[in-house]
């Protein structure tokens, strides 16, 4: 298959995927990443992000974020950029889906008090365990561990790394043939991943901006009239308004707002689109590997990224640091730390296949701990709820 004519040049083609793991003959009816969005979508860790939140917990409400949602709308935002670039939205999709897998519960409260509890073991960070998920974690074919995705998909999936775990992933990235290395090197040789991979970088800010405004507002942590503050909100609240006056009546706060926001999201599109275009032209960017040899590509304009900032330190402020958010943390990190402690000291609390990991490693280069940190992220809020309660006998998270 050559490379799709509707696809710009620097587009990533999956017929010249650098492939997979383990080897496996091409599907007759799909692409390669086409396959990679299949596998996700099937997997139980996708499943679980149904449970898994982003700054309200699962019992707070039936109607805010979760990771799921999320990973939806990450899809559609970098779909919808992707086709405008002309880039494979097939592959945008399948990093999209797949970039929170690694999530623990209760958002990133769960995350700083599993990476405080593996501190002596290697730390934790969801990213990074997002690429553990699909390469090990699930446990769905016969002759291997993980979903055994393409080069590309898991390299949009690890989106920041260390140096010394970029090294440690090089170690076993061997089973590539072509000789450029895993997932890891471009971290050690600083060059770039593929547009697809950057564009679900951006998308996901422009996402979890608009959709925090949402879920902040419908919380009532947050005011209509705090956020009309904020230059970037503010221009499309008006907008908003002055194409439908009756909107400013106070039953019609909640259209107001969510026409303020579809505004924000369509502009944010169309300065990313116009923006990246403008780098890629300026770069005189012709394939694939001219993308990563090149500084980053995939953007905002000058003024969309100030005014993006600013309503990320907003939120900063006045949602993620507000009293009401943080005592539900504080209660969510008291969860996975004691969860931790009691599961390193009595492993057999643990499901079946899990203990017997750590029995299997036991002493073997922290093992046993590692295998903890992956019971406990691959858990949904109200399951680690339960769990504590079931192990403490207290009720932290009602």
């Amino acid at each position: 298959m050559s490379i799709n004519s509707a696809l710009a040049p620097y587009a990533s083609d999956p017929a010249l995927s650098r492939g997979r793991r383990f080897v496996q003959p091409p599907a007759p009816t799909r692409t390669e990443f086409q396959r990679d969005r299949d596998r996700i979508v099937h997997s139980t860790a996708f499943r679980r992000l149904v449970y898994k939140t982003q700054v309200f917990l699962n019992h707070e409400g039936d109607l805010f974020r979760t990771r799921l949602t999320h990973s939806l709308e990450v899809a559609q935002l970098g779909r919808s950029i992707a086709r405008a670039l002309r880039i494979n939205e097939d592959l945008v999709e399948a990093i999209a889906l797949a970039h929170d897998l690694g999530h623990t519960p209760f958002g990133h409260a769960g995350q700083d008090a599993l990476n405080d509890s593996m501190e002596a073991h290697g730390g934790f960070e969801h990213n990074l365990q997002s690429l553990r998920v699909v390469d090990h974690l699930e446990e769905r074919y016969p002759d291997f561990d993980g979903l055994n995705l393409t080069f590309e998909t898991r390299e949009g999936i690890l989106k920041h790394c260390s140096r010394r775990n970029a090294l440690a992933i090089e170690q076993i990235e061997h089973v590539y043939a072509d000789g450029n290395g895993g997932v890891g090197q471009r971290f050690l040789n600083r060059t770039e991943p593929s547009l697809e991979a950057q564009l679900c970088n951006l998308a996901d800010e422009i996402a979890y901006n608009a959709h925090d405004v949402d879920d902040g507002f419908r919380s009532g942590l947050i005011t209509l009239e705090q956020l009309r503050e904020v230059p970037l909100f503010a221009q499309f609240s008006d907008m908003a308004l002055k194409n439908h006056p009756r909107l400013v009546q106070p039953t019609q706060s909640r259209r107001w707002m969510y026409e303020s926001i579809r505004l924000m999201l369509s502009q944010q599109v169309y300065d990313a689109v116009a923006a990246t275009q403008i780098a890629l032209d300026a770069a005189q960017v012709k394939s694939v590997e001219d993308v990563r040899r090149a500084a980053p590509l995939v953007q905002f304009s000058p003024d969309m990224r100030r005014q993006s900032t600013e309503l990320k330190s907003f939120l900063f402020q006045h949602l993620y640091r507000h009293p009401q958010v943080t005592q539900t943390m504080d209660m969510a990190k008291r969860v996975v730390r004691e969860l931790f402690d009691v599961y390193v000291a009595k492993p057999q609390e643990m499901q079946a296949g899990f203990a017997s990991r750590t029995e299997a490693q036991n002493g073997v280069d922290s093992a046993p701990h590692r295998v903890v940190a992956d019971y406990i992220a691959g858990m949904t809020d109200r399951f680690a709820a339960r769990e504590h309660e079931r192990l403490t006998g207290q009720r932290l998270l009602a």
